[in-house]
């Protein structure tokens, strides 16, 4: 499946509004970044992982930390992050591209798989494809494991055309907003799920990941449905960051604009 150079990039940065630094923050001996790079490259339909930060001087420790681990990665514009995944795309030569993001360390491999397969096996051919949408279309997957694929030429085009500040910072809105140009694929799951959440915006959010990790002993080869299985027999764990609101599409950084 990696024939068409299918590039999984990784948006990360140090300066996050409601929790600074959370990028390299330590789940069970591991910054996060770790988590999601070492997860995400499980992917088999993934022919390379890259994190892509930016030249913020906050960010030298998160390029400092990629070069020590031996991760691909990149640096770009701090806020049109649709910018920065364009150069990242060019520079290693991506024909496909998956949009992960460094504070969701559950990301699935198996998902990503799903994801991309659904990408591939469109008819006619997807322009972009995910495993959920912002509303009104809803999610079926928690949140944390969201998973976007699109071809280099549709985000080229998005690269080219999108003006509105929260479509240069959340990289793939000008394709699903403008879905009667593009092929758009939505991949769901049979049960709703969506009310879990599992990224990481807050302390609450890291509290919960810790003891979801420190559940599995060591293990970072979980699935995502192990997880379901947890959240199902401890019903306790959803309460930890049941307070935490999520970001909607449209919210974006005040200093983009």
């Amino acid at each position: 499946m990696t024939d068409k150079n299918i590039i999984a990039i990784i948006q990360a940065r140090m300066d996050s509004s409601r929790l600074p630094g959370k990028v390299l923050k330590d789940i069970a001996g591991r910054p996060m970044l770790g988590w999601v790079v070492e997860r995400a490259s499980r992917a088999q339909s993934v022919a390379q992982v890259v994190v892509a930060t930016t030249m913020a001087a906050s960010d030298q420790a998160l390029a400092d930390y990629c070069s020590q681990a031996g991760y691909a990665h990149t640096r770009g514009d701090v806020y049109d992050v649709l910018n920065r995944y364009y150069e990242a795309a060019r520079e290693f030569g991506a024909g496909i591209i998956v949009r992960l993001t460094a504070d969701c360390p559950l990301i699935d491999p198996g998902l990503i798989d799903k994801t991309v397969r659904g990408f591939l096996d469109a008819h006619p051919p997807a322009d972009f494809a995910a495993n959920r949408l912002p509303p009104p279309w809803g999610r079926t997957y928690p949140i944390g494991l969201d998973v976007e694929v699109c071809s280099f030429r549709a985000l080229e085009e998005a690269w080219q055309k999108a003006e509105h500040p929260h479509q240069r910072e959340h990289v793939m809105p000008y394709l699903y907003e403008n879905e009667g140009h593009f092929n758009i694929v939505l991949v769901d799951h049979e049960r709703d799920y969506g009310d879990l959440r599992w990224t990481v915006d807050t302390r609450a959010d890291l509290e919960l990941i810790r003891e979801v990790v420190a559940r599995f002993e060591g293990r970072d080869d979980f699935s995502w449905g192990e997880v379901v299985a947890l959240f199902e027999r401890e019903p306790a764990l959803k309460r930890i960051n049941a307070g935490v609101h999520h970001k909607h599409v449209r919210d974006v950084d005040t200093r983009l604009e």
